[in-house]
């Protein structure tokens, strides 16, 4: 049912487009321009049986973090799945959404579960998110300023990052007071090397 009633109103949004010349029909569609082609054109599309796939929506925010943070800060499967190990073959839990998401043993050789859980790593040179479009790194830096005009906002400024050392300084200087970083740490051995020349004096 839901098939029928989608279809009918697909068609009828595509009728009323053609209808108000919202529709750009150049090309090989340039003859449906004329409105006895595009109604042949429709005709066909009530003989064939459309494919609607629908779901609940999302509970939220909440669960669409939750949702992508497992795709996107979690490794394939998490160590509560794993079940046991023994004699080549490695027993996890699994979710079966066509069961009503029971959770379900699955047994499978070490091999077949290497292979696996070696498809969902990434190549070298990929990274787990990458941000495309306005927050593209090649882009962003142009994009961003243009987003936040046309929203009418302007960005808070970020402060800059402190250190610790230079928040709450452990070492002052003694003759000026200001703080001093730590640059590298030397061991004795270290000392002894980079320590200046003995000056040699000889008799006169």
């Amino acid at each position: 049912m839901l098939r029928e009633v989608f279809r009918g109103k697909f068609v009828d949004a595509l009728k009323l487009a053609f209808q108000r010349g919202q529709l750009h029909l150049s090309g090989d569609l340039a003859s449906l321009a004329q409105p006895r082609f595009f109604a042949a054109w429709l005709r066909p599309l009530f003989r064939k049986n459309w494919v609607v796939y629908s779901k609940p929506p999302f509970g939220g925010p909440e669960y669409v973090l939750q949702y992508l943070g497992r795709y996107t800060h979690r490794v394939a499967i998490s160590n509560h799945r794993l079940v046991s190990l023994a004699d080549g073959q490695v027993t996890f839990r699994w979710r079966d959404s066509a069961d009503h998401n029971q959770q379900k043993l699955m047994t499978v050789s070490l091999d077949k579960f290497l292979r696996r859980f070696l498809l969902h790593l990434l190549p070298k040179g990929f990274v787990r998110i990458r941000h495309f479009g306005f927050l593209a790194n090649r882009r962003r830096s142009t994009l961003l300023p243009l987003c936040f005009i046309a929203l009418g906002t302007v960005p808070v400024p970020r402060e800059p990052e402190t250190t610790a050392q230079e928040s709450d300084p452990l070492w002052r200087c003694p003759k000026c007071g200001g703080p001093m970083a730590v640059i590298e740490r030397l061991t004795a051995a270290q000392i002894q090397l980079r320590s200046p020349p003995r000056l040699l004096t000889t008799a006169p």
